[in-house]
C-alpha cells in the first residue's frame, strides 16, 4: 500500500546552512552526470527563451545553456536565498548575460502570455502549494507549440530503490530532507489525474523507476 501524501512546504528551500548543504548535493549530482539535462534536450526543449520553474542552485538550466547555443534562461523560484546562490552559479559558468532569475510563486506567475518557447522543472513539482494553479500558468506564459517538461520522485518508488537513493545521497546530511521529499512527491496515477484537469492535459504523463514526469506542447 503506497504510503499517504505528505505535503513538504510552499516556501522552498532557504536558510544559509540547508542551501548550502543542498548546492552540495546537486553539484555531486551534476558531477556524477545524474541531473536531468538529457532528458531535457531529448523532450525537444533546444532552443530559445527557457523558463525553469524552482531552478534552486541553477545547475539544471545552467547545463541546458551549455549544451544549447543562442539560448536564454528565466529562473523563478520563491527563494531568495537559492535565487542568490543560482545568480552565483551563473556568473561561476560565465553565463550572467543569458540568465535571469525571478522571485515568484509558480502558480501567480509575473510574466505575459506566451513569454517563453519552453518551459521545463525538476525536483520541484512536489513542493508546489497549487499544482492546478501551475500547470495553468505554463500553459499561460508559454508560446502555442511550445513545450513543457516538469520531473520529479515518485512516492511510490520500490522499498530498495528508495533505500539505495538514501545510501547515494551525499552530503548524509541532506538524507532526511530528501525522504520528506518523496513522501511529499506523487504517484503516476495521482500525477495523470492532476494534468487531466489541468490546462496541460493534451500533455503526457511517464514514469520510471524513480520519478515521474509531464511533457509535451501547449
Amino acid at each position: 500500500m503506497t504510503r499517504k501524501r505528505t505535503p513538504e512546504t510552499d516556501q522552498g528551500i532557504q536558510g544559509e546552512f540547508t542551501v548550502a548543504i543542498y548546492d552540495r548535493l546537486q553539484r555531486h549530482l551534476r558531477d556524477k552526470g545524474w541531473i536531468e539535462t538529457e532528458d531535457i534536450l531529448r523532450s525537444g526543449i533546444v532552443a530559445g527563451h527557457a523558463l525553469e520553474v524552482g531552478p534552486g542552485p541553477g545547475y539544471l538550466g545552467l547545463e541546458w545553456l551549455s549544451r544549447t547555443e543562442g539560448t536564454r534562461l528565466t529562473g523563478l523560484d520563491i527563494s531568495p536565498d537559492m535565487i542568490a546562490l543560482a545568480e552565483k552559479n551563473a556568473a561561476e559558468y560565465g553565463l550572467c548575460e543569458r540568465t535571469r532569475y525571478v522571485r515568484s510563486s509558480g502558480a501567480r506567475m509575473p510574466f505575459a502570455d506566451d513569454s517563453f518557447d519552453a518551459a521545463f522543472s525538476n525536483g520541484s513539482l512536489h513542493e508546489w502549494e497549487e499544482p492546478l494553479a501551475t500547470f495553468g500558468e505554463l500553459a499561460r506564459v508559454v508560446r502555442p507549440g511550445g513545450r513543457v517538461f516538469v520531473s520529479d520522485l515518485r512516492r511510490d518508488m520500490a522499498a530498495p530503490l528508495r533505500w539505495m537513493l538514501w545510501l547515494g545521497t551525499k552530503p548524509r546530511a541532506i538524507r532526511p530532507g530528501l525522504l520528506t521529499s518523496v513522501w511529499a512527491a506523487y504517484t503516476p496515477d495521482e500525477l495523470r489525474t492532476l494534468v487531466a484537469h489541468s490546462a496541460l492535459g493534451g500533455c503526457n504523463v511517464g514514469a520510471t523507476w524513480l520519478g515521474v514526469h509531464v511533457a509535451g506542447m501547449v
